[in-house]
């Protein structure tokens, strides 16, 4: 999910996952990165009016922009505030393409505002859905819906033409990265509909390491040493840890029924090709 520029419409997330790597913008900011981070969320009332006004810049050219890099922007307070919903509404009027990364099932409020948008420009919603295995994912997404709940709302956002697919993200190593784990959530991701999956491999940087390992510890202590050991002085992994497992996932993926393109099952709204501007003959 590359992108340039990117857009949050909170600050904080309630989902409070131990993994997040947010946490550590948050301490570098000064703020807590600890168990109190999530308790308060920081609400950008305005943003969707100067997304417009940005929006109406002469030197802007319909870049692509990515929602939810930083906080989900369908965590429970998008239920009273509405601030991601208004966004999209933006990008549908200004026909601006993008993409969103969620975990929240609250986004299928807004298939209708996802379909005009997906008619108009480019738009893409992954859902991060890194394991199914119930017990890790309780104790490290606290205030998450269940996995099973995403795997609904993709399907009801897939039915609608609205192109999603499944961030593996993050696997971690020793948790959820066995192959039958795996599988299962890439069998389940093709059953929703998905347009297609990709995977990722915790990092841990200061402020996101110190509360995971503490999670860690209490819940998993036998997992401990190896992840001092392998994360010792570092926040990656060796980039060939993230190979074998994007492997992995990638062969699951072609082993399915449908190994030449999920999409093929699906029919995803697009929008209207760009106009051409013809020279004229001298």
């Amino acid at each position: 999910m590359p992108f340039e520029w990117s857009l949050n419409p909170y600050m904080g997330c309630e989902h409070r996952c131990a993994f997040c790597y947010v946490r550590a913008f948050e301490k570098r900011a000064d703020r807590p990165s600890d168990s109190r981070y999530g308790r308060t969320v920081r609400v950008k009332s305005n943003v969707a009016t100067v997304l417009r006004q940005e929006f109406r810049r002469p030197s802007w050219r319909r870049e692509p922009v990515a929602i939810g890099a930083a906080t989900d922007p369908y965590q429970p307070a998008e239920g009273t505030f509405r601030l991601t919903r208004s966004c999209l509404e933006a990008f549908a009027d200004f026909h601006n393409p993008g993409s969103l990364i969620t975990r929240g099932p609250l986004i299928v409020r807004d298939v209708d505002v996802l379909s005009a948008l997906a008619r108009r420009a480019r738009f893409s919603v992954h859902f991060s859905i890194p394991t199914l295995d119930h017990d890790v994912w309780r104790r490290t997404e606290p205030g998450t819906a269940p996995p099973a709940q995403r795997l609904r709302a993709l399907e009801r956002l897939a039915a609608a033409g609205i192109r999603t697919s499944v961030a593996m993200a993050p696997i971690l190593p020793g948790l959820s990265d066995r192959p039958e784990q795996l599988a299962t959530v890439v069998k389940a991701a093709r059953d929703a509909g998905a347009a297609g999956v990709w995977a990722g491999l915790l990092y841990l940087r200061e402020g996101t390491r110190e509360h995971f390992l503490a999670t860690l510890a209490e819940h998993w202590p036998e997992q401990l040493p190896e992840y001092l050991r392998d994360y010792s002085g570092r926040a990656y992994l060796p980039p060939a840890r993230l190979k074998s497992v994007q492997a992995q996932v990638s062969d699951l993926v072609r082993q399915g029924p449908q190994e030449a393109d999920w999409t093929q099952r699906r029919h995803f709204l697009e929008p209207p090709p760009e106009p051409h501007q013809l020279a004229l003959l001298a």
